[in-house]
């Protein structure tokens, strides 16, 4: 710029001094010429020269006739024009300064451009003839707590061209015939510029080796096109796991606009979509190699001057226990999809998440119906697409655990049995009749209890273990006639808010993407949720009656459900993460994950002492789930916990088991849940046991088996359900 500015100057310079030249010259001469000088003045002022007797004709003199000398006058010049030799000169002149005018500013420019700016045209120069383009990084592995590889990278032949191959016919005809591939799908993917202009393009990504073998042979014929070895992701488990670990896909448009901070993306790149792959992409992505290349005036490749090999990213390790995952996988699908078919089995989706409540590690999670991220290796086919996203296939792509928000149940009253224990609506001492009907508003909308026949005249810690619904629904009665609106001196939310220190209505913040808050709903959330019809929106005492044994507008993750229990059986409720350390090199040191406490609620500990003392017996009342502890060798007696029927209109029930271990010095909690499942202790309670049993034979070194899973088929039946009769 500043050269730039120079160079105007100078020329400026140049042009005014010549024409100031111009009419400097002019003038003098005017002054020194008898002729010029005369310019203006009348013809009476010019006297003639008297010559006698001769006539002067530029040859001599002419005598008259007779001897006499003949007087001539000689004739005025034009003194308007002056003579002509003399004009003509000046316009010489006039011409002559204005060429050096011209020839002055040209001589400026080129020494401007010559010497002034030739090291900044040599580099403008230099940045059109070279481009820096960069190539894809291999991404980090991925391993289970243990180091068993879940997520490889698979070598494979990719066939490279260069942009300007779309333009030869021939060689595109060439690669065509040898690859098997249609040609105008090759020259499309030869010019397709989504990794950039000078990028070379992939014909195809994982090519035979008898056909890489033609093309070197013949590397004469196929001129721009090489062959490099790439990698892609390989899951040797299949769908083990693979709502934690995701998948991967090309970067779209939307991701390149919005580039994390430290992350390096360019197009043409892969990208974690989901799970792990997506939540530690930077980790797991690398750093780009790079390509200096030479390209011609239409950005073709002409040359490759250097090429700088690209790192891989770095290995990251979960808290994922593999052979535990297994278990939780397969006994998902075997009990909602037989034969891989969902509605064969009992209910339609599930999941299990199992925690370390010590630390806050994710040992297991899983979600059915599951799928395999293969498949999305490279670009996911439109129709199977489809298929992931229709009512048909229950959604595979949905990880339940963190995403799947259900009704509570009963597992609520462990949290609102706490409620009523702080505010002095429940007591060790206190009894309920319960006759399998209540009616305590007077209002004629009876509610009844699980078990219909009634559970008679029953305390807290029995209330719990059974379940009884006329308790809990006593207890909603007096929070809702103590608040403020009715007249009492507490807070109308004051049951919301006992519930909320543990979690429930917020996300856990663990280290995946796409978890959900859940609901805890309130007077103010009703009244918003039904603005339009506010006869609706009033908040009444059935409101609280539902909520207090987790139905009615309640929604809750698996996930919230385990880690709030980790609190029950602790007292600290702890941030669940799935990642253990990441290794950037064998050298270099782990970067480890650093436990974190979400809260400690403040509950008296006798209270806790009520509760966990009512959890203690739940499981031995169930058959099923003492039958799956024994096939473990588990000592049902030493698993506390909650089991849960949540109804759901026009639906099947959701199955709901809830258990820690062990009760003196808690160590684990599992929870599970099955959609349109049915009951509670008959459904998901074996799931979850046979989890807990996986993770303490695993301890013991008696659990090793990890295999392939096959993901969901997409197929299934219709299923009718119905509300079952609640069984807890």
């Amino acid at each position: 710029m500043a050269i730039a500015v120079i160079v105007g100057i100078v020329t400026f310079v140049v042009a005014a001094l010549a024409v100031v030249a111009f009419f400097v010259v002019r003038a003098r001469r005017r002054e020194d010429d008898p002729h010029l000088a005369g310019h203006g003045k009348s013809r009476d002022q010019v006297k003639s020269i008297d010559s006698t007797g001769i006539l002067s004709t530029g040859r001599g003199t002419l005598r008259g006739e007779e001897g006499r000398h003949v007087r001539t006058t000689k004739k005025p010049a034009d003194t308007t024009t002056g003579r002509p030799s003399e004009a003509v000169r000046s316009r010489f002149v006039a011409v002559g300064v204005l060429a050096a005018a011209v020839f002055g500013s040209l001589t400026a420019k080129l020494w401007s451009m010559q010497v002034l700016g030739a090291s900044a045209y040599k580099s403008e120069a230099m940045q059109n003839k070279y481009s820096t383009v960069a190539t894809p990084a291999p991404r980090g592995l991925i391993f289970d707590s243990d180091g068993l590889l879940l997520v490889n990278n698979k070598t494979t032949i990719t066939v490279l061209a260069e942009a300007s191959v779309a333009d030869d016919h021939d060689v595109v005809q060439r690669l065509s015939a040898v690859l098997g591939i249609p040609y105008n799908i090759v020259r499309a993917r030869i010019l397709d510029q989504s990794s950039g202009a000078q990028s070379q393009r992939v014909v195809t990504s994982d090519a035979r080796q008898r056909d890489v073998a033609f093309i070197a042979e013949h590397s004469d014929a196929f001129d721009g096109v090489t062959v490099q070895q790439r990698t892609v992701r390989e899951y040797p488990f299949g769908a083990l796991a693979s709502h934690v670990l995701g998948y991967t896909g090309p970067v779209s448009e939307d991701e390149l606009a919005n580039v994390p901070e430290n992350r390096s993306i360019e197009l043409g790149d892969t990208v974690g979509k989901s799970g792990v792959e997506a939540f530690y992409d930077n980790l797991l992505a690398g750093e780009h190699g790079q390509r200096r290349v030479v390209a011609d005036s239409q950005g073709r490749v002409v040359e490759i001057e250097s090429e700088t090999p690209a790192k891989r990213g770095s290995d990251v390790y979960l808290t994922i226990k593999a052979p535990v995952q297994y278990v939780a996988e397969t006994r998902l699908a075997e009990l909602i999809a037989p034969s891989n078919v969902i509605g064969l089995g009992k209910g339609v989706g599930g999941a299990v998440v199992a925690l370390d409540v010590t630390d806050g590690s994710v040992l297991a999670m899983a979600s059915y119906p599951t799928f395999e991220p293969a498949t999305f290796t490279g670009g996911i086919a439109q129709d199977v697409w489809d298929l992931y996203s229709t009512e048909e296939s229950y959604y595979p792509l949905l990880n339940r655990a963190i995403s799947g928000t259900y009704p509570a149940a009963s597992t609520y009253k462990a949290f609102t049995s706490l409620a009523g224990l702080k505010y002095g609506f429940a007591n060790t001492k206190k009894t309920w009749q319960c006759a399998g009907s209540w009616d305590g508003f007077n209002s004629g909308d009876w509610q009844n209890c699980w078990l219909l026949s009634g559970h008679g005249n029953i305390n807290l810690n029995d209330g719990i273990r059974v379940s009884c619904d006329v308790v809990f629904y006593e207890i909603a009665k007096d929070f809702f006639y103590a608040g403020v609106t009715q007249g009492g001196d507490i807070s109308d939310t004051a049951m919301q808010e006992e519930i909320a220190k543990f979690g429930f209505g917020k996300a856990t913040g663990i280290d995946l993407s796409g978890e959900e808050p859940g609901r805890i709903p309130t007077p103010d959330w009703k009244a918003q949720h039904w603005s339009d019809v506010p006869t609706e929106g009033q908040w009444r005492g059935g409101d609280l009656t539902n909520l207090v044994i987790g139905q009615g507008d309640v929604l809750i993750t698996p996930l919230q459900n385990a880690v709030a229990y980790g609190a029950v059986a602790t007292g600290t409720l702890m941030k669940p993460h799935v990642l253990k350390e990441a290794r950037n090199s064998p050298e270099a040191a782990p970067v480890t994950f650093t436990p974190e406490e979400l809260g400690v609620p403040e509950v008296d500990e006798a209270n806790y002492k009520i509760l966990r003392e009512a959890l203690k017996l739940v499981s031995a009342d169930s058959p099923e789930v003492t039958a799956e502890f024994m096939e473990w060798g588990v000592d049902v007696t030493t698993v506390s916990s909650k089991t849960g029927t949540g109804e759901v209109a026009g639906k099947g029930d959701v199955a709901w088991y809830v258990c820690y271990y062990p009760q003196d010095k808690p160590k684990y909690v599992v929870a599970s849940c099955i959609e349109q499942g049915g009951g509670g202790a008959l459904v998901a309670g074996p799931i979850g046991a046979a989890v807990l049993g996986a993770i303490l034979a695993y301890d013991k070194g008696q659990l090793t088996e990890v295999k392939r899973v096959p993901g969901s088929s997409g197929k299934s039946v219709a299923v009718n359900f119905g509300n079952q009769a609640r069984s807890d």
